[in-house]
């Protein structure tokens, strides 16, 4: 996963047409901690349709205030620069839950794609 480390970087990385996932986490953080070990395997699942980028909130402050993040980890996916949905409670997540807000992300992400098609032809 990408780590972003500036609040230049975020905005880029978040601008692209492309479906992007920023995922707001802390080296402090023992839920963050909980996700690492299976992160790898669920970017790789997912790398055909999104592109996961890691925000350290300690490193990037003024994007997590910005993003109004209030508990970590947090999930929220954007597209060309708009956010479209967002995973954010200060529960631990499971796997199957991040899994599943991936899903509905790349759902979200394809209809207004559909969307947008449709309106140009």
């Amino acid at each position: 996963m990408k780590k972003v480390a500036s609040s230049e970087e975020f905005r880029a990385s978040i601008g692209a047409a492309a479906l992007t996932v920023a995922v707001f986490k802390a080296d402090w953080c023992v839920d963050c901690k909980f996700i690492d070990p299976f992160m790898p395997e669920v970017e790789q699942k997912y790398a055909d349709r999104l592109t996961l980028i890691e925000v350290d909130v300690d490193q990037v402050g003024e994007v997590s205030q910005e993003q109004n993040i209030l508990g970590i980890p947090s999930f929220i996916a954007y597209t060309n620069g708009k956010e479209l949905v967002r995973f954010v409670n200060k529960l631990r997540k499971s796997r199957e839950e991040i899994e599943s807000f991936l899903n509905r992300a790349v759902e979200v992400y394809q209809a207004l794609e559909e969307h947008a098609g449709s309106k140009t032809e």
